[in-house]
């Protein structure tokens, strides 16, 4: 396969978009993975589990490439408690990061970890490739370490198309790719796969098929947070929980039933956009 990269302008922050959009998403993410000198994974610092792609990370490995992980979204945590976290152990070198926040400090120890990992590749150029699911914040990432806003970003999971090639210093350049579901959990659309998706926002709330089942693994997962969040004592019972939400938000039909449909896809949009913490 030719490679869909393509060559980078010399300028800071401008894009080189390939023509290579026929080409399946997979089939994109797999050739930057063979062709980039470093990935950066991007994680949902809130779901940090839930957004690895165990496939694409044994693939990396495999090519015995170095694989920097960035806790996105940390403005959403609170950091203190989730660095406990056993899971975060295998995990280096990582780093927990926030777009939002604006922290130049961030950025700048970002920047650190990728020069660290560039001098140690014997080349004038080193393609740094992003990887992660569908809305785990990889524009916007871009967007902060460049100082422009060159990669689209949208509250909806699965906005960039295709590839961009971005100059981030001398010699670096990211190569930012669309959000991908690892291929068996596409093959395998069980109930709770579904919901994971729902909950990491790799489907957006408005695509969400069964979100009252959504709504209520979620309050099996995570007791009493939403119940918390809306000040309603349901008991953990979802449909008790939709009942007064969608009275509360008039979300009502015929006769006064409450629309649970709508309901439930407003509390995934609310939990969806981190109005809701854990």
């Amino acid at each position: 396969m030719a490679n869909p990269i393509g060559k980078a302008k010399p300028m800071r922050g401008k894009s080189v978009h390939t023509n290579k959009h026929k080409l399946s998403v997979h089939a994109i993410i797999d050739s930057v993975v063979r062709e980039a000198n470093i990935i950066l994974e991007i994680l949902d610092a809130r779901f940090i589990e839930k957004t690895r792609n165990h496939e694409l990370e044994k693939k990396v490995k495999k090519l015995h490439k170095p694989l920097i992980y960035v806790l996105n979204k940390s403005d959403l945590i609170n950091q203190e408690e989730t660095e406990k976290n056993i899971e975060l152990q295998d995990l280096n070198p990582k780093l927990f990061f926030s777009s939002k926040q604006g922290e130049k400090a961030g950025r700048e120890l970002l920047l650190e970890i990728i020069e660290k990992e560039a001098e140690k590749i014997n080349s004038e150029t080193v393609n740094i490739g992003i990887i992660g699911y569908p809305n785990t914040g990889k524009s916007s990432l871009i967007n902060f370490l460049t100082g422009k806003h060159v990669s689209r970003t949208s509250p909806e999971a699965g906005h960039t198309h295709g590839i961009q090639k971005l100059k981030i210093g001398d010699g670096l350049y990211l190569i930012d790719t669309p959000g991908i579901i690892p291929m068996d959990e596409k093959t395998h659309k069980t109930n709770e796969l579904l919901s994971k998706h729902s909950q990491i926002g790799a489907i957006t709330w408005d695509r969400t098929k069964n979100p009252e089942m959504v709504v209520h693994l979620i309050m099996q997962e995570y007791p009493g947070v939403l119940e918390n969040h809306y000040k309603i004592d349901a008991c953990g019972n979802s449909e008790i929980l939709l009942d007064a939400l969608g009275k509360r938000f008039h979300f009502l039909k015929k006769h006064g039933l409450v629309d649970d449909v709508r309901t439930a896809k407003q509390v995934l949009k609310e939990w969806q956009e981190g109005k809701i913490r854990q």
